[in-house]
């Protein structure tokens, strides 16, 4: 979908069939976005503070001078940044995007920032003119591999005009709400890798002090459920509100309170303080809580 504008340097944007993109930021997940849309024929104007920044991105030219050279020729940039402060900085700091910002630009923040900021960032490109999305990324470690899943957050004509860029880099684009949804989602999913890491970190901490090697820990997990289901599967229950998983309540609670138990027990015994396990068994019930279904 065109947007209708117009630069010196580029002509009526009503000229060209398909938008085009600009990237600033070339670290892991900007440098990885640019090569993914590069490989698919959308070869984006590019800036990073580093000259030599695209010298081994394949495909991807040289950075042009500024955020705002690469504004000014494109119709959706992607602004892949460390934080909030460079955000800010990039926007509307010297020779910025909003500084070469033309009608109908659309700006999609893959930086990982808080909600409020994404507000805030939101409310400063709509004086210029300029729309924003909010679009968290994972895994990063694909983003030069097109196996970037784009969560997003904006309005529907927004999102729509934006699309055939993200559909270029990304596997999967999953719209999850209004401005500041896709981030919030992103955050959620943080929460989970890193809470899962912890849980992992106590457990093997329990296994190691009693005498186990922890790569036995990862073996078992592994084979016992090897698509990783389990993590899923309480929450895909309540989301559902199943009658079976309903009825099922009190019986996992016993079970889940008597394996904590244990494990509570394991950790006085070996010296493991187990702050997660501790909570968890405090908050059994609510962590079971499964919603009575609406009445149709």
């Amino acid at each position: 979908m065109n947007v209708q504008s117009a630069t010196p340097e580029t002509g009526s944007l009503a000229d060209r069939p398909v938008p085009r993109a600009g990237v600033i930021g070339l670290g892991m997940i900007g440098g990885g976005v640019a090569v993914s849309l590069a490989r698919r024929g959308r070869v984006p104007v590019v800036y990073d503070i580093r000259p030599d920044a695209a010298n081994k991105l394949a495909g991807v030219p040289a950075p042009v001078g500024s955020p705002a050279e690469v504004a000014r020729v494109s119709d959706v940039v992607l602004l892949a940044v460390v934080d909030a402060g460079q955000a800010r900085t990039v926007l509307s700091g010297d020779h910025g995007v909003l500084s070469g910002a033309h009608p109908g630009l659309i700006v999609v923040l893959l930086s990982t920032v808080a909600v409020p900021v994404v507000h805030e960032l939101a409310e400063t490109c709509a004086k210029a003119g300029v729309s924003l999305l909010d679009c968290g990324v994972t895994p990063g470690d694909k983003a030069a591999d097109n196996g970037l899943v784009a969560i997003l957050g904006g309005d529907a004509e927004t999102v729509d005009r934006a699309m055939p860029v993200l559909d270029d880099f990304a596997k999967k684009v999953v719209h999850c709400g209004p401005l500041g949804a896709g981030m919030a989602t992103k955050i959620a999913r943080n929460v989970i890798t890193y809470g899962s890491w912890r849980t992992v970190r106590e457990a093997a901490a329990l296994a190691e002090a009693a005498g186990v090697d922890p790569a036995k820990l990862i073996t078992v997990i592994e084979e016992a459920d090897p698509d990783g289901t389990t993590l899923l599967l309480w929450q895909r229950n309540r989301i559902a509100g199943r009658d079976e998983a309903r009825a099922m309540v009190p019986q996992v609670e016993r079970l889940m309170d008597k394996d904590l138990a244990a494990a509570q027990e394991l950790a006085s015994h070996v010296g493991v303080p187990v702050p997660l396990v501790d909570v968890t068994r405090a908050n059994g019930a609510e962590t079971l809580a499964i919603p009575a279904k609406e009445e149709s």
